[in-house]
């Protein structure tokens, strides 16, 4: 009897051994879930690449999609700013340009001027001769060429845009005619020019020299 009471006591020792170990096993089970060879945590692997995934691609991806933005923005900027130098280059030439033509004008004025300037003494003295001739003589063939030449001379000169200013009865203007001499006349209104000496002539708007006149009070 003793000996079957030992082998009962030993089973049931031997039976609480194992079910305390399972316990144990079990209770370790919980605790550390199984891992991949990767080190992966079973049931997340698949999220685990995913960020990897994203860990690999998205990033690069973002930053080249920034990067190409960037290089597309400085390329806007220098064509703006090379559209805007050449727009400015086109200006300053066509500010050049009338800018010289002016200047041109300008020096072909004062040359005419100049040049003319110089002829109408020669005027002058055709005036003075062709007066001189008396009235029986106007018709013999030197007087003829005298008047002849003048008319020449002064369509020539009407031609490049010179003409005489007018005097003699019209009220006398400093910026046409030069008095020398004031003169007491009833008939004529005060200021106004009663007798001219020397013709003025203007060269276009330009006044190439002045009317030397009398103006009455």
């Amino acid at each position: 009897m003793e000996e079957k009471r030992e082998l009962e006591q030993e089973l049931e020792q031997e039976k609480a051994s194992q079910e305390e170990a399972s316990a144990e096993e079990t209770e370790k089970n919980v605790q550390e879930p199984e891992t991949a060879e990767s080190g992966v945590p079973s049931g997340a692997e698949e999220g685990w690449e995913e960020s990897e995934e994203e860990q690999a691609s998205g990033p690069g991806e973002k930053k080249g999609f920034f990067r190409k933005k960037e290089k597309k923005d400085k390329k806007d900027e220098q064509i703006a700013e090379l559209t805007d130098k050449v727009k400015r280059q086109l200006a300053e030439f066509e500010n050049f340009r009338n800018r010289t033509e002016k200047e041109k004008s300008q020096m072909y004025t004062i040359g005419a001027k100049d040049v003319i300037e110089k002829i109408l003494p020669v005027v002058d003295n055709f005036e003075r001769g062709i007066k001189s001739i008396p009235e029986e003589e106007r018709e013999a063939p030197v007087a003829s060429g005298m008047e002849m030449i003048y008319k020449q001379l002064m369509t020539v000169l009407t031609d490049l845009g010179v003409t005489p200013i007018e005097a003699v009865g019209q009220e006398f203007d400093p910026n046409l005619h030069n008095a020398v001499m004031h003169v007491e006349n009833e008939e004529l209104g005060e200021n106004i020019v009663a007798e001219e000496f020397q013709k003025g002539y203007q060269y276009k708007d330009a006044v190439l020299r002045h009317s030397m006149v009398s103006v009455a009070n």
